[in-house]
């Protein structure tokens, strides 16, 4: 069989963080998602997702007019095969960004397509799920608030959340958080790279009373990987990092050095299922526990419940604390007291609702 199509379809969420809304270049922020169809000549149909948010366009340029083409064609079954071919030929455009994040999202939706091609779940194609269900974290949003991030650090609690993630950047948003939650729920922060060496130093000092299961990528540039290993080895807190880590073979650096005590691969951003079990699998010969980076509500988001699932011990699973207008997705990504269902049905388990995407696709020439 062979591929017939590639599509990349733009569709905007409505959503509400309990705050105002974040802006990008003065504009509040949108819940943009960019999934990923493919279609084989059979008329099966795969689901794939690439990073979206405001990056969104360059992406789906960048499926349109790049990897649509190369793909298109080829034996969708050769998955690894088309994922290093795109890559090679591609390589002088950048081993990171728009196109790492398009390539991302046709590896997710072939994997999908292999799986009902297998009547197996994506879990059971990457050799058995351990678990029917996985811890989820809610990943707040940043409020820059004290009261705000008080607030729904507690609310999130309330709707039995037992860890929770910051993306604040001052200390006493930290306090203010555990204060709320109390010292039996987890608590990390994601502080998306603001910081020098030293300055990370000095702020690990300011947050150790607030007891972080770990800090989260506190250094400009993210891929100074010998620097994260000095603020984890002086810090005295745990650090994660890798959302922003382009393939593996920099996650391999980054192990190398001692950088981390976390790590977190993004399926949607480094290359798919493809290259995110390929940090697995080097994360485990280091003995590093992978925490993967998902904050979706798309196909994203369920393939990283069928890639954890075959983790053990079991994992977290980081959620984007927002409350959507609609939902591609519906039921099979809810949360009941703190943890999240892994899909049994072939391949992702779940195809994006059809009624849901006509109705917010953004409709873009």
């Amino acid at each position: 069989m062979t591929i017939r199509s590639v599509q990349a379809i733009p569709i905007s969420l409505p959503f509400e963080m309990g705050g105002p809304k974040p802006l990008f270049a003065g504009i509040p922020r949108q819940m943009d998602m960019l999934l990923v169809r493919v279609e084989t000549e059979a008329g099966q149909v795969g689901w794939g997702e690439a990073f979206g948010l405001a990056v969104w366009p360059a992406t789906r340029a960048a499926i349109q007019q790049l990897i649509a083409p190369l793909a298109i064609g080829k034996d969708e079954a050769e998955i690894a095969g088309i994922s290093e071919s795109i890559q090679r030929k591609l390589h002088l455009l950048g081993r990171t960004g728009p196109v790492m994040f398009a390539l991302s999202g046709l590896d997710i939706a072939l994997w999908d397509l292999a799986g009902k091609a297998a009547g197996k779940s994506l879990s059971e194609m990457l050799g058995g799920a351990r678990h029917t269900s996985l811890p989820v974290y809610a990943s707040l949003m940043r409020y820059g608030d004290s009261a705000l991030v008080s607030r729904n650090a507690a609310a999130a609690c309330a709707r039995g959340f037992r860890a929770i993630k910051l993306h604040e950047v001052l200390t006493q948003h930290v306090v203010a958080a555990r204060a709320a939650i109390g010292p039996d729920v987890a608590l990390m922060l994601d502080t998306n790279c603001p910081w020098t060496v030293q300055q990370s130093l000095s702020m690990a000092d300011e947050l150790r009373p607030s007891e972080l299961l770990w800090l989260e990528e506190p250094l400009w540039p993210p891929e100074d990987f010998a620097g994260l290993a000095c603020i984890r080895r002086e810090s005295g807190i745990p650090i994660a990092a890798g959302e922003n880590t382009m393939t593996a073979h920099h996650f391999g650096q980054m192990f190398d050095v001692g950088a981390v005590d976390y790590a977190q691969p993004s399926v949607t951003k480094i290359g798919g299922v493809t290259e995110f079990m390929k940090v697995v699998a080097m994360a485990g010969k280091h003995g590093i526990p992978v925490m993967p980076h998902s904050p979706y509500f798309g196909p994203g988001l369920l393939a990283t419940l069928h890639m954890t699932a075959t983790f053990s011990p079991e994992t977290m699973i980081e959620y984007s604390y927002a409350d959507l207008g609609a939902s591609p997705l519906g039921a099979a990504i809810e949360v009941h007291n703190g943890r999240i269902n892994v899909p049994t049905g072939p391949g992702l388990g779940c195809e994006p609702d059809p009624g849901v995407v006509d109705k917010y696709r953004l409709d873009i020439a």
